[in-house]
């Protein structure tokens, strides 16, 4: 009788084995069919699938190669600061002394931001006599290495700076009139018919005489401009002095919570928030701001089980010199999904067919499937996050392509038509 229990036993294994294998293999060849067709022949690409629950290999193909990322670089911005960051943003460091406030800057980009705006240091400067402002304790270059020199007045490539105002951008809009924010930079604007958006070097603007819509032009982040910008709010109450080697021991906070900040970077992708918040977590290391040095304490000691180490070079993932694997992605995205409830994670990313960068793809049927960054890059585009399957399981995925010629819609054509195999198959 045991003899013959256990052969039950023995041959219901070796049939779920079985099966499993065969499901296994199905999804291997299915997939591979579809990344060996005549549309990826002369472009680089990369896949790696795994299982939330146990960690299980759904499908890996070229996983452990380097490609450059593009905005999924934020990925690892974001585990940067939801290990270094607390629940609120902290504004600024200071010091007082009698009618005097000293004041350090975090990177903060939320001050005076269109978005959030962000007021604190007003609030507290405006209850002293005189405001001291430290402005140079940033170490970072104001542009990342491997950023396109081109995209000077662009939207998406704001200067870094340690005290951030405005975003680091001159917001410029007109209905009856021309409305410029800050508007100190109001007599620095002209109507032209022209593509450029501001001299390269100073802060003269251009608003295109066809244009209705409104702009958003980086700011050349200078001592001049911040001076100017600060004496316009305080008239007479500011001066600037040069960072000392007296630590600040007192942090001011303020109401904005860290996760409406990751956020916005991540839904709408935004590079300026993603720089700053690198250069923020780093605040929390050092009075001196850095964000190679906020990058290089989560590689030592958070990311250092990592198989393949990346080439890490700036927050946004601008730059083209950053190199990361398939493998790299999931590995962070599974220390994410295991250290964070699911709900608040999710809210983190974009939705697809909802949210964000993914409002237009992976829609799905009558719930999301995709929650995941985008990113992309001239002839480069990478999506990886988080797949929901018909069956319920939880897929975490890095699908990454590079060097193709062909338009970026098709791409993501093709992408979609891997997800929403596996999500009906698997």
């Amino acid at each position: 009788m045991i003899w013959y229990r256990l052969q039950s036993v023995i041959i219901l294994s070796l049939v779920f084995l079985s099966l499993t294998n065969c499901k296994s293999q199905r999804i291997k060849n299915n997939i591979t069919n579809k990344l060996e067709t005549p549309f990826y022949n002369n472009q680089f690409t990369g896949l790696l699938v795994v299982n939330a629950k146990n960690s299980d290999t759904v499908f890996s193909y070229n996983a452990s190669k380097y490609f450059t990322p593009a905005s999924n670089t934020k990925i690892f911005t974001l585990y940067s600061a939801l290990q270094l960051l607390p629940t609120y943003i902290p504004a600024f460091k200071y010091k007082t002394e009698g009618d005097t406030i000293t004041i350090l800057g975090t990177g903060n980009p939320t001050f005076l931001h269109p978005f959030f705006n962000d007021s604190t240091a007003l609030k507290m400067a405006k209850n002293y006599k005189h405001v001291k402002l430290i402005y140079n304790n940033l170490d970072d270059e104001k542009f990342g290495p491997g950023w396109a020199w081109e995209d000077y007045d662009t939207y998406f490539s704001p200067e870094r700076s340690s005290f951030p105002m405005y975003a680091n951008v001159a917001t410029i809009s007109k209905t009856d009139s021309l409305r410029v924010i800050p508007q100190v930079l109001s007599q620095n604007v002209t109507e032209v018919f022209t593509p450029k958006r501001r001299n390269y070097n100073d802060n003269i603007f251009y608003y295109n005489k066809k244009n209705q819509d409104t702009i958003e032009v980086p700011l050349v982040i200078d001592s001049t401009l911040i001076k100017q910008l600060w004496q316009t709010i305080y008239p007479n109450k500011i001066t600037f002095v040069k960072a000392s080697n007296k630590p600040f021991d007192q942090v001011a906070y303020s109401n904005i919570a860290s996760d409406s900040l990751y956020k916005r970077m991540m839904e709408v992708s935004d590079n300026f928030l993603a720089e700053q918040m690198l250069i923020m977590a780093s605040s929390t290391l050092s009075d001196t701001l850095s964000s190679q040095k906020a990058r290089t304490h989560i590689l030592k000691y958070q990311l250092n089980d990592l198989k393949q180490e990346p080439r890490w070079v700036d927050g946004s993932g601008l730059s083209r010199y950053n190199l990361f694997t398939p493998t790299s992605f999931v590995q962070v995205l599974t220390k994410l999904y295991n250290d964070i409830p699911q709900e608040r994670l999710f809210n983190l990313f974009p939705v697809g067919g909802k949210t964000g960068t993914l409002k237009r793809y992976y829609k799905g049927g009558n719930e999301p499937y995709i929650y995941a960054k985008s990113g992309t890059v001239g002839n480069n585009y990478s999506l990886s996050g988080y797949l929901i399957t018909n069956s319920g399981e939880t897929l975490i995925f890095s699908f990454m392509n590079n060097h193709y010629r062909k338009s970026t819609v098709e791409v993501k054509h093709h992408m979609e038509s891997v997800f929403e195999w596996l999500r009906d198959n698997y």
